[in-house]
């Protein structure tokens, strides 16, 4: 069964149950506490603690919906059969109600077993199910397993977990949650481990997990304390990439429909095969798809919040792509974006292959470099047959960006590694030094400071953003002086910068001068602030709430130093001199008039 089919029975399934299917939402969610939507569910938030109406919106207490959804926790694990950045989940809900007015546990259930059993004609006897045991408080579910039961589930095909497993939500920090009932496939025993097993193995594949329904019941306190909610409601989610995979009897969805066109498209750009370069192919193939969902959901790469995460992976994705000798990406990422608007209309007509174009020029002349620092320390810590130099690591993270995880896939291709609690040792050293150095500047000056070191030191925040914009967010902050009539900034780059480049950045610091932009301070954790995406160089985790200094939407970074309140307040910015600062750092100089 192909993939759209798969997505239009799930649609005219719940249409005939008289559910309202409402479109995806965006990518970015309202509730700005959660980065991106990772769920079907939170668009649906408001209703399902009854904050609002779900009948004054949709007329209806029964929907549906195929969601768009984002998780980055594991974008080190894209390779493997399982795991992808962008995926879709097909969910159904009755709201606010229970069975008498419509359905709860049973009607949901009921339309589970309907809907795989007899729309997508999977053997019942291969369908397990677990349910909740009872912990922290919250009883079992004994309902639930009455009802399992009475619908032909023999007790051997029903096993009960706790919270880990069986307990879902919230998406944020508080919400609503409940016990869950999941529904697992028995893929049949050449996927099995030696010993009897069942749902949830760790050993093995056999069991794979479809559809999760959740009881939603209680609210998640901020204390970690659960309340009733005022109403109970079904919520519930399909995977569908893993449904797609077990419907066309494939391991891992990137040997499905919804990969094909592209992974066929990567060998013909690469010359190479598949089978035998399947994690670079997948990653390549995963991160062009979610990039193109980002992007039309209006994410541009930049260094905080979402942008952070679309500038990774496309990043990530130039890494490999220029290790299988792939040119450009374009024909695969536009093979994702003709097959998916079909579905997704927000993909039409949007600058996606421009944004991506732009990020991989940015990033192609740093990762070459890096690439190439990497080999030279692979080659000396081959010689010692070693752990190579947590200092020479560091030195390529500092100076190329290269994140520690994309260090380690490097160095493991010449069974190499690198000892991570000396790297970070040596990340913490930086941060040291560097917070002395701020202290020593601006540690008990700020108070008598004059308004011209303000002005300048407001502009080193504006220049440090405008060079990781034109250069890459490789160029971290090594050091800055100010007195009243220049700056001087050092910044870690490996080469000198061109005309072009020097104009560019003077270009992008006086068009944030001329917005007027507002700077404003706020006082956060560190913990915090580094979830924002905010450069927090010059920190400790010792240290308490730190001030962030924010210019408009444009630059975020934690500071002690003085600064002025509107950006239009520092006049013309001009670049005096570039030059070497020493291995892999440059200076700049500059003036304000």
């Amino acid at each position: 069964m192909k993939s759209k089919e798969v997505r239009e029975k799930f649609i005219q399934f719940f249409k005939k149950k008289e559910h309202k299917i409402v479109s995806s939402s965006s990518l970015i969610p309202e509730d700005d506490t959660v980065l991106l939507t990772t769920a079907g569910m939170q668009q649906f938030v408001p209703y399902l603690t009854g904050e609002k109406s779900v009948l004054s919106e949709f007329k209806t207490r029964h929907l549906a919906s195929v969601q768009k959804c984002f998780r980055t926790l594991d974008i080190e694990e894209i390779g493997d059969d399982t795991h992808y950045t962008f995926f879709e989940m097909l969910g159904n809900w009755s709201i606010g109600e229970d069975e008498e007015k419509g359905y709860f546990k049973k009607g949901a259930i009921e339309l589970a077993i309907d809907f795989f059993v007899n729309e997508m004609g999977l053997s019942k006897e291969r369908i397990y199910v677990t349910v909740f045991k009872g912990e922290k408080g919250i009883p079992r579910d004994d309902e639930a397993i009455s009802i399992w039961t009475d619908k032909g589930f023999p007790k051997e095909r029903i096993a009960e977990f706790g919270t880990e497993d069986n307990f879902w939500g919230p998406t944020s920090e508080t919400g609503p949650c409940g016990p869950c009932s999941e529904i697992h496939y028995d893929r049949g025993q050449e996927y099995g481990c030696l010993e009897d097993c069942g749902p949830n193995c760790e050993n093995c594949n056999r069991f794979v997990e479809l559809w999760n329904l959740v009881f939603m019941e209680y609210n998640m306190e901020k204390d970690g304390s659960y309340t009733k909610l005022p109403q109970k409601n079904i919520d519930t989610g399909i995977g569908f990439e893993r449904l797609v995979s077990l419907l066309q009897g494939k391991d891992s969805a990137y040997e499905t429909d919804l990969f094909s066109s592209a992974i066929k498209k990567i060998e013909e750009l690469s010359g190479k095969r598949y089978e035998e370069n399947k994690k670079e192919f997948r990653v390549i193939a995963d991160h062009a798809r979610g990039s193109i969902f980002l992007i039309a959901d209006s994410v541009l790469p930049s260094n905080k919040g979402a942008g952070y995460v679309l500038r990774r992976i496309i990043r990530r994705m130039i890494r490999y792509k220029k290790e299988m000798g792939i040119e450009s990406l374009n024909e695969i990422v536009d093979i994702f974006i003709k097959e998916y608007s079909e579905f997704y209309h927000e993909l039409e007509n949007k600058n996606i292959l421009k944004v991506i174009q732009e990020e991989e020029e940015k990033f192609e002349k740093t990762l070459e470099d890096g690439l190439k620092e990497l080999k030279r320390i692979q080659e000396k810590g081959a010689m010692k047959n070693d752990k190579i130099d947590a200092g020479d690591a560091f030195y390529v993270y500092q100076t190329f960006g290269f994140p520690l995880e994309m260090i380690q896939e490097e160095l493991e291709k010449s069974g190499l590694s690198v000892d991570e609690e000396k790297f970070k040792e040596a990340f913490y050293k930086h941060q040291e030094i560097s917070r002395k150095g701020a202290e020593e500047k601006f540690g008990g000056l700020s108070k008598d400071v004059g308004e011209d070191e303000a002005k300048l030191h407001t502009a080193t925040h504006l220049l440090h953003q405008a060079l990781r914009e034109v250069l890459g967010d490789h160029v971290i902050q090594r050091g800055s002086d100010i007195n009243r009539e220049r700056l001087r900034f050092d910044f870690s780059h490996s080469q000198s910068l061109s005309k072009e480049e020097i104009m560019e950045i003077e270009r992008i610091v006086n068009e944030k001068i001329k917005e007027d932009l507002e700077v404003k301070e706020e006082k956060m954790s560190l913990e915090k602030a580094r979830e924002k995406g905010v450069i927090a160089l010059f920190q400790d985790d010792k240290m308490g709430d730190i001030s962030v200094y924010y210019i408009g939407n444009f630059s975020a970074e934690a500071c002690g130093g003085p600064h002025i309140k509107k950006t239009s307040e520092l006049g013309k910015f001009t670049i005096k001199k570039e030059e070497s600062s020493g291995a892999g750092v440059r200076r700049i100089k500059a003036v304000l008039n």
